[in-house]
């Protein structure tokens, strides 16, 4: 099902593994990883490539990737980060999207915060126009989340979607599945990917299992990354609204007070209350 070449030219023990998943990413490959600096020494980057036919496992290992997994098969979102989890030699884990712009020298800062509060931690993420993304999230209500799809984001700010007003670690009930890192340990906690979730809501999941589990889960303000964030459902394609469609249901038949009201999820998810809306 998938090859592993052997790691050339690196004896050292990686302190950080960054695992990235491709389905014919080769255009964010270039944009985003072509343009920065050399991968360090002492970071590993496995690419896990879900079956692309555009050349993405190729150009990942010219761009410096340690490892590269070549899937026979698209396995989904959630199962080919679990097998670049499998086979990842570092003790703090980020799972990174091909169109994130990876800044290393902001690896420890990331690292700090997460094994400070024992917590699954992301960046800030931005816009290429330098306007700040809402990757941190709060309670996912699927009526807040079809009024942000339809554009009410405005009315959503501190409830669904989620900034800090400083540069503290601001707690929040999720994280958007572009840039999740964290101990390795804590990750082991709670499972890492579920990968009954092919694409979509995984990183919902992701995130309330390992509150659930006792892991927090915050955005670092002060480590700010550029995102692309260009969704599949934004074009005319029938599978990318199946696979949403398909996942949607998958979640909320496992956390159905998401679609029972504020006052249930919130007694459900107490600590989540408390710590990301003070209540």
């Amino acid at each position: 099902m998938s090859s592993i070449p052997s790691v050339a030219g690196r004896s050292e023990s990686p302190w950080c593994s960054l695992i990235t998943v491709t389905h014919n990413s080769r255009k964010a490959l270039e944009e985003f990883w072509g343009k920065n600096d050399a991968v360090p020494s002492d970071v590993e980057w496995i690419v896990v490539d879900n079956c692309s036919t555009d050349g993405s496992a190729e150009l990942a290992e010219r761009l410096g990737a340690t490892r590269v997994i070549r899937l026979t098969e698209n396995l989904g979102f959630g199962l080919a980060n679990n097998k670049g989890f499998e086979i990842a030699r570092g003790q703090f884990v980020g799972f990174v999207n091909p169109d994130i712009r990876v800044k290393y020298a902001d690896l420890k800062a990331l690292e700090l915060v997460a094994t400070e509060n024992q917590a699954v931690v992301s960046p800030q993420l931005m816009n290429a126009d330098g306007s700040v993304q809402p990757n941190g999230r709060g309670f996912p209500f699927l009526l807040d989340k079809v009024r942000n799809r339809l554009g009410s984001g405005e009315k959503l700010h501190g409830s669904y979607l989620l900034f800090s007003e400083s540069d503290e670690p601001r707690m929040v009930c999720w994280l958007m599945g572009a840039s999740i890192f964290a101990a390795r340990q804590s990750i082991e906690m709670f499972g890492a990917w579920d990968s009954h979730f092919f694409l979509y809501y995984e990183d919902k999941d992701f995130c309330l299992r390992a509150w659930k589990a006792g892991v927090p889960v915050a955005v670092v303000p002060r480590v700010r990354w550029t995102h692309g964030w260009a969704r599949e459902t934004s074009n005319l394609s029938a599978t990318p609204w199946k696979r949403e469609l398909a996942s949607m249901f998958k979640f909320y038949g496992r956390y159905p007070e998401f679609l029972l009201g504020r006052n249930i999820a919130s007694r459900k998810h107490a600590r989540i209350s408390r710590e990301v809306y003070g209540a």
